[in-house]
């Protein structure tokens, strides 16, 4: 990834999350969404334009770049990954799941991203995936409780928890 700060890294995300149909967002929807003011949005989509990563438009609308897209895509991407993680995996309430996956996403190394991802997958290819396989059960009841799991042999089958 290039040399983006952390700052840079989500006002990129933001146009990207933000683009509508035609991949263009504006400077005061970036404004609300990262609860900053114009100003901070104008001063660092300079810098990005800098970077041949967004072109900005008359009338304040932002256009990524191709390079800027797939940078801001694989930013949202990792993003997600860890959302995923941390609260369907771990049971994280989605507010804090989502500002440590925002905390987490500029710090992890691409090895442990690629195996969170490898484990997301496996979790969601296990079989009979619309219910919580047993093994999830048993550590969802060990973090509440600190008691440890049966010992048992089929680890597949659905413990009822939703």
């Amino acid at each position: 990834m290039q040399e983006l700060s952390h700052s840079a890294q989500d006002y990129l995300e933001a146009v990207y999350i933000l683009a509508d149909k035609d991949g263009l967002a504006r400077v005061k929807e970036v404004a609300d969404y990262l609860d900053v003011k114009k100003p901070s949005v104008v001063s660092a989509m300079k810098a990005l334009k800098e970077k041949g990563l967004v072109h900005h438009q008359h009338y304040g609308c932002l256009e990524l770049t191709p390079q800027g897209r797939s940078l801001a895509k694989d930013i949202h991407n990792r993003h997600k990954v860890l959302f995923r993680f941390l609260h369907q995996i771990l049971d994280v309430d989605p507010e804090t799941a989502e500002s440590d996956a925002c905390k987490l996403e500029h710090h992890i190394s691409p090895e442990t991203l690629g195996q969170l991802v490898k484990f997301v997958e496996f979790t969601d290819a296990f079989p009979n995936r619309e219910k919580v396989p047993k093994w999830l059960c048993f550590f969802k009841k060990f973090s509440e409780t600190g008691e440890a799991p049966p010992c048992t042999n089929n680890l597949s089958e659905d413990c009822g928890i939703k």
